[in-house]
């Protein structure tokens, strides 16, 4: 088996692996409802709203604030076929559209790894496309390009940056490979706002790796910097039109650092690498042997880390990309699972280096046994049960029940609810969210009742639906019926508690 992956080219390598995350991905095709990972909801109904003139706007709220929260390139990517088709056809559309993007990211991953020897001169050149296929069809990956998120776009925009950042195509001058290096990069931030950390990584690496002359690193800075200012400017104009009690889930990031403040630092950072040792070390049941294994996990990645500074830009860009991380109150899973392939090149090419030295050979040998048989089973078991699709179908048949009754309801009304963008995508009904909250550091808060209400009659909310128990809708609407009886009355129910209230005026 090792001979003929042996003799891949860096095109076959990226063709092959192209082929296998789209042939995995393929797997993950649905016709679930728009909106039951929310943000895909959001990002669906801001394509909705520029597919019919309407700005970038969130058209479900009442009064269609600006957009502030989220950077435009993906919702404008989406605008067409909104535009074009029905919502059903739309959304199918939309998902073979991040297959493909899903598929072409990870192709270029592989020849990028293979043609650029990222794992090193001594490493098989058939490893790093392996690395990168395990990585591209984690049950954590398929699950996120199963729904309308942006990461797809984000990972071929990054992937494109890293190349242009490491090595300008020949016909080129080192200037203008480094400008479209800095524009892929700037394109990946107007797709998620954490891209800035490739513009400063292949900044940085012209700069402290290459020796680069100034002027090729401004040549990356620039486009950078005006995405970077024109969103920016953006924000300043646009974030007042948000109520406050939805500055997390609406607001600017700004609003977000605001809160949580630098008191996050050390819980984030505690937190940070949970989502891989679930992929990884679910295997490892005793709590001390776990903390050991994934203390050596983090050894190795770090070396591989630093090896991949003097390497690639794509080293500098995770350095970023963990301190943004690091000072952020949301879990890092989407993050983590977003540029997964690097992080598998990163820790392979420290595994690598270190098993040249003869004293930690078997040490390193255990640790990656431990951690394939973790990520096999893994990955096994998701195949098995379809774990990337369970949740989005739980959701999506939820709100199938209820979509005809609150299609009956007045246009007029306004509907307090979970999962908002997809009640307005299904019935047309302006829909706000029903659980609001904040942070304070690392710590949730939420509104005391007064605040809720408030919160409510600024909306002109007259319908609250509960769709469900758990998500904490329903700890915060018993704390309105209780503080204020006679307030909410029961007009519909279903099974399993859920229920439509009319707000009384």
């Amino acid at each position: 088996m090792a001979q003929p992956l042996a003799a891949f080219t860096p095109r076959r390598a990226g063709l092959v692996v192209a082929a296998l995350a789209a042939a995995a991905g393929a797997l993950t095709l649905n016709h679930d409802l728009v909106g039951v990972f929310y943000d895909d909801g959001l990002y669906a109904g801001i394509a909705v709203a520029l597919a019919h003139g309407l700005g970038y706007v969130h058209p479900h709220l009442p009064g269609a604030p600006a957009v502030v929260h989220y950077p435009p390139l993906y919702p404008l990517f989406l605008t067409p076929l909104f535009g074009a088709f029905s919502l059903p056809v739309a959304a199918y559309l939309a998902k073979l559209a991040n297959l493909a993007l899903a598929a072409l990211g990870a192709g270029l991953i592989a020849w990028h790894a293979t043609r650029a020897r990222l794992l090193g001169d001594q490493v098989p050149a058939w490893l790093a496309p392996v690395v990168v296929a395990a990585a591209a069809i984690a049950i954590p990956v398929l699950a996120v390009q199963a729904v309308l998120f942006s990461e797809p776009l984000f990972g071929v925009l990054l992937a494109t940056a890293v190349i242009f950042g490491d090595a300008a195509p020949p016909r080129l001058s080192p200037a203008a490979g480094a400008a479209l290096a800095g524009a892929a990069a700037a394109l990946a931030l107007l797709t998620r706002s954490i891209g800035i950390a490739a513009g400063a990584g292949i900044v940085v690496f012209l700069l402290a790796t290459r020796r680069a002359p100034r002027q090729v690193a401004l040549a990356a800075a620039t486009p950078v910097a005006l995405a970077a200012l024109g969103w920016g400017l953006w924000l300043l104009r646009h974030r007042g039109g948000i109520d406050p009690a939805l500055a997390l889930n609406y607001g600017s990031y700004f609003e977000t650092v605001r809160q949580a403040g630098l008191g996050v630092f050390w819980p984030a950072t505690r937190d940070l690498l949970r989502p891989l040792g679930d992929l990884t070390l679910g295997l490892v049941a005793w709590p001390a042997l776990y903390y050991a294994f994934a203390a050596a996990a983090i050894a190795v990645g770090g070396y591989g880390v630093y090896l991949l500074l003097r390497r690639s830009s794509i080293g500098w860009t995770l350095v970023f990309y963990f301190l943004i991380l690091a000072v952020w109150p949301f879990p890092s899973d989407r993050f983590l699972w977003a540029v997964l392939p690097w992080l598998g090149l990163v820790w392979t090419a420290g595994a690598a280096a270190l098993w040249r030295r003869e004293r930690l050979r078997l040490a390193v040998f255990v640790l990656a046994a431990v951690l394939l048989a973790g990520y096999g089973v893994v990955e096994a078991r998701g195949f098995a049960g379809r774990w990337w699709g369970t949740t989005a179908h739980r959701i999506s048949a939820n709100f199938g029940e209820l979509l005809p009754w609150l299609a009956t309801l007045p246009t007029g009304a306004v509907l307090a609810t979970d999962d908002e963008a997809l009640v307005w995508l299904y019935t047309g009904r302006p829909s706000v969210p029903l659980y609001v909250y904040g942070y304070h550091g690392r710590s949730e808060t939420r509104p005391s009742p007064a605040e809720h209400r408030a919160y409510l009659e600024r909306q002109g909310v007259t319908h609250i639906v509960l769709s469900g128990f758990g998500g904490g809708s329903d700890v915060e609407l018993d704390s309105l019926l209780g503080a204020f009886p006679g307030w909410l009355s029961v007009i519909h129910r279903w099974s399993g508690g859920r229920a439509v209230l009319r707000v009384s005026r």
